[in-house]
């Protein structure tokens, strides 16, 4: 292919849909951005002195990086996939050492002037890279057990280091990435079973009895056996799916009284209904609630949220910048942000589902999980579904570690896709 055709081909290739969206999406967030942290001593968008100005700098940084990733050769994403994955360790492994701890995790390493750098971030797309890396080898079957261990640790080893930050939120999330493997060939049974671990976790918690849950799970494998006792070849594999269960619960409880901190328990508790504690660690979720109810349909108007404007809720800004689009855009305001990111994840699996690269394809799907469970995470926080974990919603929320880690993901998809038709690569 010559120089011109290069060019063509960079400019006619690319998916602009799913650049329209990132650029909508960031400037959602800068929007609001600057309507929950208004500060009338600075009040310009482009103020480096607010975060509303800091924002804008990481939308342009964001931006470069995103024309420098369309200029590279996509080869170059699958060969430093492994060097990618081992410098986030690395930095995974520092953040522990001289990391600033900041709400009682130590997830953040200072650069100085206001800035910092969360590794976690990055960590999720060297994992994605990685793990399609070695997904798309030769003779590598997901379904064997050798390749599914070893995808497995892949996802586990970063979970485990960001893990003793503590940083649960951020951990989970590279939980979703069992969609990957699925999508790769692994039994649903695996997804079943994630779905029983999420339902043990619930009932264990909130019923608070051993006993009763441990003697349930016995009564319903029996049941199980009882049905499927002519299959021999079963029985082992229920027996075996049983004991893990029961491992798991005796496991939820150990975490929960030993390993969990208070303020992480009492959220869990507020979300289950154990405890009501609106005026403590229920406080945020509380007046999130309040600021997106009284949104209405069409909203307050742009800087005229009372909650926004008065700051009744801490973290406005960043985890909970969802309740400042609720409350100033309304429910129809609510509708279009959630339609932008709805398309924004059907485009990419769309995306995922044209490529010719095994590569492309399994490192589009991991893409599309996180930011799915990123999304539905934190909404599900700001409206006191889900327990309050902190993290962010992609591209909206404040933060240059998260806007750029999240515009490196699409513009590396974005640049594996226009080069589709091109040589397959592993």
């Amino acid at each position: 292919m010559n120089n011109n055709q290069q060019q063509r081909s960079f400019f006619f290739n690319v998916d602009w849909v799913l650049v329209f969206i990132y650029l909508a999406l960031c400037t959602i967030g800068w929007l609001n951005i600057h309507s929950a942290a208004f500060d009338e001593k600075h009040p310009g968008f482009m103020d480096l002195d607010a975060n509303y100005g800091k924002q804008f700098l990481y939308i342009i940084v964001g931006v470069v990086t995103g024309i420098i990733i369309l200029l590279l050769e996509s080869r170059f994403f699958s060969t430093l996939a492994p060097v990618i994955y081992g410098i986030t360790i690395l930095l995974l492994i520092l953040v522990l050492v001289v990391g600033r701890n900041v709400g009682g995790n130590r997830a953040w390493i200072s650069l100085g002037g206001g800035f910092r750098l969360q590794p976690a971030e990055f960590a999720k797309l060297s994992t994605c890279l990685l793990l399609a890396r070695y997904l798309s080898g030769t003779n590598v079957r997901v379904t064997e057990t050798k390749s599914f261990l070893i995808a497995a640790s892949i996802i586990v080893f970063p979970m485990f280091l960001i893990m003793l930050q503590p940083d649960a939120g951020s951990t989970l999330v590279f939980s979703t990435l069992l969609f990957v493997l699925y999508r790769e060939g692994i039994s649903p049974y695996f997804l079943i079973l994630e779905g029983l671990f999420i339902t043990l976790f619930v009932l264990t918690l909130k019923l608070n009895n051993l006993s009763f849950i441990v003697g349930g799970l016995v009564v319903l494998g029996l049941i199980i056996l009882f049905f499927v006792r002519r299959n021999r070849k079963i029985v082992p594999v229920i027996l075996t799916g049983l004991a893990i269960c029961i491992a798991f619960v005796f496991s939820v409880k150990f975490i929960y009284t030993s390993i969990l901190k208070p303020h992480q328990k009492v959220r869990i508790d507020i979300v289950l209904g154990i405890t009501n504690d609106i005026k403590g660690k229920g406080y945020n979720v509380n007046q999130s609630i309040i600021a997106i109810g009284s949104g209405k349909l069409w909203g307050r108007g742009y800087m005229q949220g009372t909650q926004t404007k008065y700051s009744f809720v801490p973290e406005q800004s960043t985890d909970f910048i969802f309740c400042t689009v609720g409350e100033e855009w309304g429910f129809a305001g609510s509708v279009v942000v959630l339609g932008l990111y709805l398309f924004l994840v059907l485009r990419i699996i769309m995306v995922a589902e044209r490529q010719r690269s095994p590569f492309s394809r399994i490192y589009a799907y991991g893409v599309a999980s996180v930011i799915f469970f990123h999304v539905i995470i934190n909404i599900g926080m700001t409206i006191g579904v889900v327990p309050s974990i902190g993290i962010p919603l992609p591209l909206i929320s404040y933060g240059g570690s998260s806007l750029l880690s999240f515009t490196i993901m699409l513009f590396i998809l974005i640049k594996l896709d226009s080069n589709r038709m091109g040589m397959i690569y592993a």
